[in-house]
């Protein structure tokens, strides 16, 4: 239980995205305190005891332990990492119908603990699922957070980087969009070094244009390429959802490609979806509102339109 006070971190689903996270927390010492639910309370409880034997070895003193959903009471963070897992074959979006039902219990059980804090939404389809932890808390948009694309933006900026040699933290680029097959690539604001990337490609001609397509497709296609490899992907998003958390918790103001709430920006409404925002204490301070061409305008439209229509079946009634 709780000793001391500070952030404190709920993690709900100590599966291979949850445990990947919370070792990521205890590795970097975002959180004061991190406590572990899963329906599978022996497999939370076997966590805690693992990672408790190597704070020895961590930056900073961090309370962790097994709880159940009173614990979210006190909790600066929740972090839902629990449901069904996506499966060869399967598109992300396959997986809605098993996750909502399952989402509608943790989100209650969890506001009926008095929570006061922000959700922070990993479980696929990430969209469709912030949406609807959005509806079942009944908290304001802003403080519910999907991880949306930032792992898709990792990935392109680190695939950009290994092309033209250049370390990925100097690649600016986005992911936005759905995560998942509808999502796209921001071409016209890309950049290295402040030069455009469409300006790097020129002397180069018709196949460095090939070579960035390519890039997009291993980028939107990676997860599919590592679940027939290993069966999951846990690594990147675990350490994507604690970029997240870093911003949070220590109030950065910080810029990251979430699934965020969307009113009227990018002429889009009622959905969450992959765009840049601020992120702080508060949760979503703003969406960045990013100038797409036309071509990028009507991809990203799609995009909103293929998750509205899932999201259609079970709130727009």
């Amino acid at each position: 239980m709780k000793n001391g006070g500070g952030n404190r971190v709920a993690v709900i689903g100590t599966g291979f995205v949850g445990a990947s996270y919370a070792f990521a927390l205890l590795n970097q010492g975002i959180a004061d305190e991190i406590v572990l639910i899963d329906a599978n309370e022996n497999k939370a409880a076997g966590d805690a005891m693992d990672f408790n034997h190597g704070k020895v070895f961590a930056p900073k003193p961090t309370d962790i332990w097994h709880g159940d959903y009173r614990d979210c009471r006190d909790a600066d963070l929740v972090v839902i990492c629990a449901g069904a897992n996506q499966k060869p074959g399967e598109t992300r979006l396959d997986l809605v119908d098993k996750n909502i039902a399952i989402f509608r219990s943790i989100v209650e059980s969890v506001m009926a603990s008095g929570f006061q804090g922000l959700f922070l939404v990993a479980t696929n389809p990430v969209d469709i699922l912030t949406y609807a932890t959005w509806k079942f808390s009944g908290l304001p948009p802003e403080r519910v957070i999907g991880s949306g694309t930032i792992l898709d933006t990792a990935r392109f900026r680190f695939l950009l980087g290994e092309y033209f040699a250049i370390a990925p933290t100097n690649v600016h680029a986005y992911i936005i969009g759905e995560h998942g097959d509808t999502e796209l690539p921001v071409w016209s604001q890309a950049d290295i070094g402040g030069v455009p990337i469409r300006k790097w490609i020129e002397s180069k001609g018709e196949q460095a244009r090939e070579d960035l397509e390519r890039i997009f497709a291993n980028v939107r296609d990676a997860a599919y390429q590592i679940i027939e490899k290993k069966g999951a992907t846990y690594y990147g998003i675990a350490m994507g959802l604690a970029r997240v958390t870093r911003a949070i918790l220590h109030n950065e103001n910080a810029i990251l490609t979430v699934s965020a709430y969307l009113d009227g920006l990018y002429g889009e409404r009622d959905v969450y979806i992959g765009v840049p925002a601020v992120i702080n204490r508060n949760g979503i301070r703003e969406v960045i509102e990013i100038e797409l061409d036309d071509h990028e305008q009507t991809w990203f439209h799609h995009s909103a339109a293929t998750l509205k229509e899932v999201l259609a079946r079970f709130f727009f009634r």
